[in-house]
């Protein structure tokens, strides 16, 4: 259970999907199959959350007060799969700001993987040796409450043109780099017409050989996954890697598994990343389940992280040795194949720490 803590009422930001007001659950298809209209109908609003999903109004305070540090947003698509009235519901847990977020937690810090010592030129991450993760956009389609870049400095790295020009250098004169991670934000927030033309140049790097992106958004908005996305996906010679990111298995519905067919399709391998969090699948038969799921629609789970101590995130948090019980625990429940590395992603470290 979420604990229930009143307090004084702040004002909101602008609303917007009032359309969810009356308390009328709309499914994924009622509204626009336009990706980047349902970014902007996406809810922005503590209020309008909390009335689409018949809250009681004790959330609403603590949820405000979430909201003015890390502002809410939820597109209609996910907004639907969360039970009508369940405050306890786990999809609602990733989304619905707390009052407990302005907490002060020992360890809980505003860059928990210390990025801002390997940016060598903005929008540019460089913490692995074969390596280099992109942003390609600064913008989400969902603020997921336990999110590591939510205090992130998203203004000084968002190039222009001609800043990445100078980020293609850098790559081009790197041999040992092989792969680049297009990241954010969510870099699917980003028009295909920008991804295509940085991908493009990319494929020019000769020892370039892959492709990667770390992407919520066919899970959030399954129409992102749309022939403009596909064809140039497709068109590319790097290897293909998309790490989705689902951490229960209730995320995956009809329109979902669509979408990763779609993508398979186009021959991305498709791998799953997921975090543990406290009171949204810390159990054994959620783990399972999951997994199993992501093997229906064609995702392979790949890793299984513990929480990244970002501040505003401590309510969230397993201990390691919950984790490692956990996992030892699942691994009687599955393939070896549907098994997710545990792992802490340590700053400084040459790669993933693996916890069990």
């Amino acid at each position: 259970m979420i604990t229930r803590t009143p307090t004084a009422l702040q004002s909101g930001n602008a609303t917007h999907g009032e359309d969810a007001s009356e308390g009328v659950t709309l499914t994924p298809r009622q509204h626009s199959q336009d990706w980047q209209a349902q970014l902007r109908d996406a809810v922005r609003d503590p209020r309008a959350l909390c009335r689409h999903l018949g809250l009681d109004p004790a959330w609403l305070p603590g949820a405000e007060e979430g909201h003015a540090l890390f502002p809410v947003r939820v597109p209609h698509a996910y907004l639907s799969r969360i039970r009508y009235g369940d405050a306890d519901d786990p999809l609602l847990r990733q989304v619905l700001p707390l009052e407990r977020e302005s907490d002060s937690v020992a360890g809980f810090v505003s860059d928990p993987l210390e990025e801002a010592e390997h940016r060598p030129r903005p929008g540019l991450i460089h913490k692995y040796r074969n390596r280099v993760l992109l942003i390609a956009s600064p913008a989400c389609a969902i603020n997921c409450r336990y999110c590591f870049r939510r205090h992130f400095p998203y203004a000084e790295n968002s190039p222009s043109r001609a800043q990445w020009e100078s980020t293609l250098d850098y790559l081009r004169q790197d041999t040992s780099i092989n792969e680049a991670i297009f990241s954010g934000g969510d870099p699917l927030a980003s028009p295909d017409r920008r991804l295509a033309w940085l991908a493009e140049r990319l494929a020019d790097i000769p020892h370039l050989k892959r492709l990667r992106l770390h992407t919520r958004l066919p899970v959030v908005i399954p129409d992102r996954v749309d022939g403009a996305l596909l064809d140039w996906l497709a068109a590319t010679r790097l290897q293909t890697v998309m790490v989705v990111h689902i951490n229960h298995p209730n995320e995956i519905d009809t329109h979902v598994a669509d979408a990763m067919a779609r993508l398979r399709g186009a021959g991305v391998t498709l791998l799953n990343q997921s975090v543990l969090l406290r009171g949204v699948n810390d159990d054994v038969e959620t783990l399972a389940r999951l997994s199993e799921r992501l093997f229906d629609v064609g995702i392979l789970p790949y890793y299984l992280h513990v929480l990244d101590p970002v501040e505003g995130a401590a309510h969230f948090d397993v201990s390691d040795a919950e984790a490692i019980t956990l996992v030892e625990t699942l691994r009687a429940h599955l393939a070896g194949f549907l098994m997710p590395r545990l792992v802490r992603e340590v700053p400084g470290e040459a790669s993933k720490t693996p916890l069990a």
